[in-house]
Formats: structure tokens, sequence, C-alpha cells
């Protein structure tokens, strides 16, 4: 530290803003850029705008002009991340070799040692000067703000920059992204949370083989792998060159007087009167302009307390807090005053927030910060609003132990809690950089959060933070921990009303965490306290909700729920419901959920007809949920009417349901519950259209789910059916773009049945585009699901039959989608029923089967309504009856109905060009 603290720091960039940056160094798009990096366009122009406002720099020009030289292969080579110390590093050249050399030679070293004693200077430097070595960066991570070990793992994520991805916790989403990531990371202050840094470490040496670890603590992790380097304090002696009189001399100098030669015994004695540690060095040079060097002697030849008293202080802390003491001691009683109010802050804070936490006048509290700042007790730092402060972690400690010696430790902790709730609610309300402000008070919302959450007075604000930060974290995509804290929010609820009501919201983000036995149990939860609260009804309706999550998402849960639980719950659940209108239509979607669940299960045949009582029951249940005006439940009950009518083979009937699910969901706030039903329901809307043959809705569907905040990490849960949608209209380059995406989730994640479509999309797309190796590739990828009927008979049949006719081998073709729709009805029915029976009679017509007439007319019944199903069998008709003109006349048909691949091909067809490849 130093007297003369620059008013600004350096400017931080989280990883995936590098990675922008080096884009746009070499001219990229920001299309070109969401290609590259497997996001969308959006979240590229988002980093964009915020790079432009951290560099400071007008435009794309002067933004691509700070971007960093690329490396020889001709990428962007992302600059390492590490905060600029604000003064120079000192000596520590024997222990920055030793340091350095087990770094390079172990996957996790641990430095310890006691505060003060410059583990983290010492950490820094040897990340800068080993950055080279490390092609995808040095990243810092400061735990200090961290005081739960949970999380830790969001710490790391949110200096990568990444969001929780849904279906992983975000140790998860971490380990995705690094795991063929070159990295040495930095995970600075582990002490008070070296529990969660242990497990985090394990499991990402585990799982990250080119990782490296380099921690800070004042003791072992114990974990595996691991090497602990003891950082000694700075050397010290009667020679000049020692580095505990060179930092003294350095940081002296920089208050603007340099120290004479003859002054060097009196340096060595003070240092070692500080035991070499190097903070207390540092706060004893930056006195000197104003004390001198007897001054300084004078002060440390007083008796020096311990900062707790007594025996119960470590040993080997004594140096420091000795040094904090007597740098404490010769504040004014203001500033001492100040010191400590402020040390409640977790995060860097603004003199206006501190003026509103301790209740004075913001130019006082701005000149004593000042003050305090050019004594080097808190740290100047680069902020959105303005100048702002924060203390070393060893300094706000010592301040905090003050301010309860004063007696104020309450009262101010009060106080910060009610600013942290105004902070709270000034952000939910929706404002342009509203994430750049959570970013910034986050932790403190945190650490009031776990001050107030054991204070019984508090219970009640406790309750009020914990909601607000559950909000504030959904919508940030920080979803486990928002899980976790409408759990807290329901164990500090003083009603049981209001605890039922977190533990639902719990239960709706376990739901977009695709984690169905979190959602089980929490909602069990929720109806216990509803029961607690006398609210019979209430309960009914969770038990019932248990019952259509596992009927609707099976594949949520880990344990797959016999009929006979789901049927105790229903039963529970019209006992309590009595003639209560929510809890009867909660319970109606329930039955029909239960009824179709039965029907498609246990029929043999073509399910006919036996899907009628389900559909009644879907279609009463809508009814219902629409008469009591909960759009939420209403979509819940359309999407069981969807699922029987597309069982039932109702195609259009399907398709024009899931577009009125979307349409009940466009005016609800996005909640957790509306979250995940809308992006359900645009995932049917896309797949429905695509089975009626309307790809400009399917794309356009397809779009705002890939755009949707909730699935920003997950690239092939949000671009599946994009990718589907886009291939079968012939837009091939938009199909390779998105590709890079899914594949980059997809390795990263356990291969997921129902993205199967999108793999054999592109798959085929590669085959049109005569790349062979390519296509095979993605066939593995295919082939990871292992033997599913809906590759046999489904889309795989669609797909494969399309391919094999565009290179003309028709009596592949045929045999490839031989068997009866009838004989196949359950891979096919409702998206790609019109698609198999137009393909089979092309197949049939371009084999010259005798039954392809029959094959016609049947398909043309079928797929009525369909304009590109239709088309496809008016082609085959043409061709069957040697029409010329009437295949002209479906080229511009297929045009008009956005399916541009098919049109093509009916011009080659037309043309006779297509060549036969099975002769």
């Amino acid at each position: 530290m130093s007297d003369d603290v620059p008013v600004t720091a350096t400017v931080e960039i989280s990883l995936r803003e590098a990675e922008v940056l080096g884009l746009v160094g070499a001219h990229l798009s920001n299309a070109e850029i969401a290609a590259k990096l497997h996001i969308s366009v959006r979240t590229v122009e988002s980093h964009v705008s915020s790079l432009l406002r951290k560099l400071n720099v007008p435009d794309r020009r002067a933004l691509a002009q700070r971007a960093p030289e690329p490396t020889g292969g001709g990428s962007a080579q992302a600059a390492p991340v590490l905060p600029a110390p604000l003064t120079s590093f000192v000596g520590r050249v024997s222990e920055q070799a030793t340091l350095s050399a087990l770094v390079k030679s172990h996957r996790e070293v641990t430095a310890i040692g006691p505060g003060g004693v410059g583990k983290t200077r010492l950490a820094l430097a040897v990340g800068a000067q080993l950055a080279a070595d490390y092609a995808d960066g040095v990243w810092f991570v400061d735990l200090v703000p961290v005081d739960e070990p949970e999380l830790v793992a969001a710490a790391v994520a949110g200096t990568l920059g990444l969001g929780e991805q849904p279906g992983r916790d975000i140790t998860q989403s971490v380990i995705a992204t690094l795991t063929d990531r070159q990295v040495l990371l930095i995970l600075d202050n582990c002490e008070q949370v070296a529990d969660g840094v242990a497990l985090f470490v394990e499991r990402l040496l585990a799982t990250c083989p080119r990782v490296t670890v380099l921690a800070t603590s004042r003791a072992r992790l114990m974990v595996p792998l691991e090497r602990v380097y003891s950082v000694p304090p700075m050397s010290l002696g009667v020679d000049g060159a020692a580095d505990a009189v060179l930092l003294f001399e350095e940081r002296a100098a920089a208050g603007g007087s340099a120290l004479n030669t003859s002054d060097r015994d009196q340096i060595v004695s003070i240092c070692e009167r500080l035991e070499g540690m190097s903070l207390a060095i540092e706060l004893a040079a930056a006195r000197y302009q104003t004390l001198g060097l007897d001054g300084i002697t004078a002060a440390l030849s007083h008796p020096l307390r311990m900062l707790t008293g007594g025996s119960r202080a470590d040993e080997r802390h004594r140096s420091v807090r000795a040094a904090l003491d007597w740098s404490h001691a010769l504040l004014e009683p203001d500033d001492r005053a100040l010191l400590r109010q402020v040390s409640v802050f977790a995060a860097p804070f603004t003199a206006a927030a501190a003026a509103q936490v301790i209740g004075l006048d913001e130019f006082l509290v701005a000149d004593g910060l000042a003050r305090l700042a050019e004594q080097s007790l808190l740290v100047v730092t680069a902020s959105p609003v303005g100048t702002a402060y924060r203390a070393l972690e060893t300094i706000r400690q010592y301040a905090t132990e003050r301010l309860a010696e004063a007696g104020e430790l309450v009262d101010v902790r009060s106080r910060h809690l009610r600013w942290c709730l105004a902070q709270a609610a000034e952000l939910a309300v929706a404002r342009p950089d509203w994430r750049a402000g959570f970013d910034a008070v986050a932790d403190d919302l945190r650490s009031a959060l776990a001050w107030a959450a054991h204070e019984p007075g508090q219970r009640t604000n406790a309750y009020r933070l914990a909601e607000q930060l559950a909000e504030l974290t959904f919508t940030r995509t920080l979803i486990s921990e928002s899980q976790q804290r409408y759990e807290q929010a329901a164990a500090l609820a003083e009603d049981p009303g209001s605890a039922a009501t977190a533990f639902r919201d719990a239960a709706a983000v376990a739901g977009c965490r695709m984690r169905g036995d979190d959602a089980y149990r929490l909602r069990s939860a929720a109806a216990d306290a509803a029961l607690r609260a006398e609210d019979p009804a209430s309960a009914a309706r969770d038990l019932a909700t248990i019952a259509i999550t596992a009927y609707r998402f099976a594949n949520m849960f880990t344990r797959k729920l016999p009929t006979e639980e789901t049927d105790a719950l229903l039963a529970q659940a019209r006992e309590l419901a009595g003639e209560d209108p929510a809890a009867q239509a909660t319970i109606a979607v329930a039955d029909a959920g239960r009824a179709l669940h039965a029907a498609v299960t246990t029929v043999q045949g073509y399910p006919g007809t036996t899907v009628a009582a389900p559909v009644a029951l879907a279609e009463r249940a809508v009814e219902l949920t629409r008469r009591r005006g909960d759009p939420l439940e209403e979509s819940v009950a359309l999407d069981v009417l969807t699922g029987a009518l597309s069982w039932a083979g109702e195609t259009f009937a399907a398709a024009e349901t899931t577009q009125r699910r979307v349409v009940v969901l466009s005016s609800v706030p996005a909640t957790p519950s509306a979250s995940h039903e809308l992006v359900e329901a645009l995932a049917e809307a896309a797949e429905g259209s695509i089975g009626t043959g309307d790809l400009v809705a399917a794309c356009r569907w397809a779009k705002q789910l890939a755009d949707h905040p909730l699935l920003a990490e997950v690239g092939h849960r949000a671009t599946s059916w994009l990718l589907v949608a886009d291939a079968l209209a012939g837009s091939f380059d938009e199909v390779l773009s998105s590709s890079v995406r899914f594949l980059d989730t997809w390795r990263t994640d356990v291969p997921i049945g129902s993205l199967g479509p999108a793999v054999a999309a592109v798959a085929m797309v590669h085959g049109l585009r005569g790349d062979q190796d390519a296509r095979a590739e993605w066939q593995k990828v295919l082939d990871q699901l292992g033997t599913l009927p809906e590759v046999t008979y489904g889309y795989g049949a669609v797909f494969d039959t399309m391919l094999l006719l565009h290179n003309d081998q028709v009596s592949e073709a045929m045999e490839r989608i031989s068997p009866e729709p009838q004989e196949v009805w359950k891979w096919v029915t409702w998206i790609w029923h019109h698609w198999y029976v137009a393909l089979r009679a092309e197949a049939a017509v371009l084999a010259g089967r005798a039954d392809a007439p029959d094959l016609v007319a049947e398909a043309r019944g079928i797929v009525a309504g369909n304009p590109i199903a239709t088309t496809m069998v008016d082609r085959a008709a043409a061709l069957l009856d040697g029409n010329h003109e009437a295949l002209l006349t479906t080229a511009e048909a297929f045009g008009a109905a956005g399916c541009h691949y098919q049109a093509a091909r009916t011009k080659l067809l037309a043309e006779g060009r297509l060549r036969r490849t099975d002769q």
C-alpha cells in the first residue's frame, strides 16, 4: 500500500468478454462472433456494450484497437485478467521462483501463511509470470466477499463471466466451461470458506485435466494433489538489500520523500519489530511523511495490544494486528468511527452508500473516506457509479471487531440491512443496467442476509431480503442460488402461509433446473406448510401439482414415480380440496394427465379413439383454469391437451393449442414458474408448426426459444428446434452456424434423447452438402443416444429418406421408409406424420412401385392442410403423371411456403438433372 493510491484501478473483464474482444479485434461481425462462441447475437451485443463501457471507448473501431494481438494460430488470445496492484511488487525473487516452479509441476498449490504476510501479492506476481504458459489465461478469484461455502463456484463463475446452465448446478456449469481449457485459476483468501473451496477444487481437478489451481489461504485445503508452500515473512537483516527494507523504502518514497542511506539501520530495526510482515511494513511506511522514522519508532515502542486481547490471539497474527492497532490509534476519533462503520460493506461502496448507512452528510463521509484512503486503510477502486472504496479483508475484519467493541454492531448492521433492502427493491424495477447494479451489491445483499438470518429481531427483514435475493438471482440466471434463497425464505417466514409460497417458488426454480426430485420435495414441503396454515385447498393443489409434474416431465426425476404413488397423491388432494374451485381445477388437470399417461402406455396398436377420454378431460381442465383467470395453470392444462390431441392424430388442433399456450403466457411476468412454462411452450409451438408445415412460424418460435435468457448457457436445448426448422427449410448456412453452439453444450452434458431430431437434421444437412466426413461425425453424436425407435422409425427415417432421395437412391429410400404409418404411429405421430407419409409416397413413385398411385392418394388425404407436405404429394403426383407444368408449379409453392431446399430440388427434378446412384 502507499499514500498516493490512484483514483482508478485496472479494468477487469470476464473470460467471455475477453473472447468477444479478441474477435472484435479480428473484425468479425456480431453474427460471426455468436457462431464462433456458440452464443446468441443478443448476448454478443450485450458483451460489446459492456466492453465499450468498461474500456471507455466510443465505438467498435476503437474497441477493436484495444483487442489483444492474435496468436500465431490466428485467433485472439485473451489477456490474463489479473487485478493490477496499486503499488509495485518488491523483492520476493526467491519466493516467486520457488512458487512458480511448484505451480508448473503440480495441479494444485496452496500458498499458506498468516494474514498480511503477502500471499496475494506473491500469487499475483506468479500468475503474471506464468501467463504465457496458459493458453486460456490466468484468472483471479477473490473469495473475500464469499461467506458461504456453497457460493464458491458462483464466485468463480462470476469471474469467468458465466451464468448457471439449467439442468446443472453452478459448479457443473464452471466445469463444463473449463473442461478443455488450459487455465491457471488463482483462488485468493480461501480460509473463511475452506470447506467449500476444497469440494469445488476436488471436482474441478478431477474433470478438467488442463486446469491448475493456485490457492492462498491461512491453512492448507486438504485436497488431493495439493502441494503446500508456506509464504515466509519478508527477509530481514542489516543488509540494505533485504526485501523488508526495500519494501519500506519504496512505500515511504511513494509519499514524495526519499530516505537517506544513513537511515538504513533504523529502517531495519522497524522492520524487525514488525517481524517482516508486509502489511505491517506498508502501514508503517505510509506514515513516514507525517511521523518520520523517529515517530514511527516511538509509536512502536508502546505496548502493543492484541486485537481480541490476551492469549486468545493467534501468535502468527500478532504483528499484523499490532500494526493495525497502532495505525488505528493514530486516526482522529471521527475517522475511527467511520472505518469501523464502513466495515459492514462486503463489496466496494460509494460515499453516497456509506452516508446512507451511517446517517451522515455525504460530503463529510466522502472527506473522511479520502482521509482513510490516504492512510492506506481503504483502497480506491473504479465503479460505474463513481469513486468507490473497499477495505482489505484483514482491515475490514479488524474494523468489524472494533465495531462490536464499541457496541455499535447491531445498530450499523441493521442500517446496512435496510440499505440492502432498498437496493434490492430498486433493482427489482427493470432497467437497462440492472445486472451491473446487482453484481455491484450482490455480496452486500448476501452478507446482510447472512447476519440477519441469525438475528431474532431481524427475522422479518431477513425473510424479505431472502425473497428479494431469490428473485434477483433467478433473473441473473444464478438459478441454483435462487432455489437456495427461496428455501431460506421459507425457513425464515414467520407464518406457514408465506413459507408455503416460498417453497412453491423454490419448486418452480427446481423445475427450471430440471431437478424433479427437488421439485417433489419442495412441493411436498409447501403442502405441509399450507396445512399448518389451515389452507387445505392450497395443500391439495400442491399435491396434485406433484402428480402433474410427474406426468409431464418424467425425465426430470432420477427416480421414476410409480403410478401407485401419483394415485395416492391425487387421492389425498381430493380429500383436501373440498369444493374449492382452484383446487378442483388443478385436480382436473392432473386427472387429464393421468388418463393420457394410462392411454399411451397401455395401448398396443394405433390409439385411434383410445385417447378420446383424455382429450375430453383435458378440454374440461382448460376451461376450468381459463375461468379462474390463472394463465400459468391454463398453460399446464393446454400442455396436457396438446399431448392428448397429438396422440389422437389431431396434428392441426395440437399445433393450434401450442400457440394458444404461448399467447396465454405472453403477458405473464418472468417468474420461475412462468419462465419454465414459456420455455416449454415455445419448444412445443416450434414442434407443432413443423408438424403442420408452417416453417416460417416454426423458425419464429424457435428463435424466441434460442434467445430466452433461461437457456443462455444451454446451447443444445436453446437451438434444438431452430436447427430442425432451418434444416427442413433449407437454410443450411444458419444450420451450420447454430450447430456449433449446439454441439459445444452437447459434448459437456449427458446426451438428451429429446434433442435427437436436431442431431439428425444437422447430419442430413452435411449429407446434402456432400460433406460425408462431417455427416459421419454427427452420426456418431446421434449414436450416443443408443438404438431409439424414434431414430429407427421416426425423425431418423424422415431425415435419412430426404438425403437418400436427394442422392436419387430411391430403392434405399423406399426401404428406409417402408413401414406403414400405422405400424410406427408412436414415433411419427404429430410432428413427423405428414412428412413421413409424403416422403413415402414420393419414394414409391420414384421407385416405380405398382402401389404408388394408392400411396399418393392416401397421403393426399392425410396431409390436407399442410402446405409443404401437400406440395410434396402434388410433386409426387406430377412425377407419376409426367406433368412437367404441374411439377414447376410445385416449385413455386415450395418457395411460397419458405421451403427453399424442396423448391430447388423440384427444379432439378423438372430438368432431369438428379443422378441415379442406386443403379
